[in-house]
């Protein structure tokens, strides 16, 4: 295992740094490539949300701040062209074209609010992820891929629409903040899904095992790197990732599931 990776998993979710843990991952793909530069891109914005933001108290002030220098200044927004772009889900690429997809852009804002001292969170709005600057109750919702733009219910609801079909309403559970952990996972599988679309398994795998490797207690993860190596024709590799798969769960129902797929396994094998 790649040691940014080892390391990565050895830390406790509230330790993660997302952009500097976003960054770490873009460098496995760009090996030898300084990563300096773009801690001081970071840092470049930092300091002037910094210069302007000291005394701002409230949370609809300060998501109109993170707008204005992150998505009017900087000129960071959404790739609506050419959305299922690699270099999207890829912070180092993101940083080099102000682009991205609304998970990596949501990455940028919260990391930035948060060295700011700002309460700032992912949301797990399916399809599009959103961030929530503020404490409850008095917080905002904001959408870095419409750079920055704030979001009232009416906003969030034809958002959910165009990914969940127009009758769709907000639910709980798309307001939950998403851990650090979980973000990081919810940025490599935009690329997992992306590359297994196009028919790049070996791509795929190799993001499967970085999700694996730092979020190991992330049951669904072995399932999809055990179908991916079993299609790869690595039958032994996929035990592997079942059988770690199984000290993940104590579900009846998922380990009788896991039992049956590696009984398959050794039934095709032998």
């Amino acid at each position: 295992m790649n040691e940014a990776i080892r390391l990565l998993g050895l830390l406790d979710d509230e330790a993660i740094m997302l952009d500097e843990a976003a960054l770490g991952l873009a460098a496995l793909d760009h090996p030898g490539v300084d990563l300096a530069p773009y801690a001081e891109r970071l840092s470049a914005i930092g300091t002037t949300l910094f210069k302007r933001g000291r005394g701002l108290t409230g949370a609809h002030d300060r998501a109109e701040l993170l707008a204005d220098v992150i998505g009017d200044e900087f000129g960071f927004h959404g790739d609506q062209s050419n959305y299922d772009d690699p270099a999207n889900a890829d912070l180092m690429a993101v940083l080099d074209r102000r682009k991205g997809l609304p998970v990596t852009l949501s990455i940028l804002y919260v990391a930035l609010a948060r060295r700011m001292g700002w309460e700032a969170h992912p949301l797990n709005t399916p399809g599009h992820v959103l961030v929530r600057i503020g404490a409850e109750p008095a917080t905002v919702v904001q959408d870095p891929f419409d750079g920055g733009a704030i979001l009232d219910e009416a906003g969030v609801k034809r958002l959910l629409g165009r990914v969940l079909g127009s009758h769709a309403a907000p639910e709980p559970e798309h307001f939950t903040p998403l851990s650090n952990r979980s973000t990081l996972v919810r940025l490599l599988s935009n690329q997992a899904t992306r590359a297994r679309r196009t028919g790049d398994l070996d791509r795929a795998l190799v993001l499967y095992e970085r999700m694996t490797g730092f979020a190991p207690s992330y049951t669904g993860l072995w399932w999809e790197r055990a179908r991916i190596e079993q299609l790869l024709g690595r039958a032994k590799d996929a035990r592997g990732s079942l059988g770690a798969m199984l000290e993940t769960t104590r579900d009846p129902a998922l380990r009788a599931r896991i039992r049956a797929a590696l009984d398959a396994l050794a039934r095709s094998n032998s």
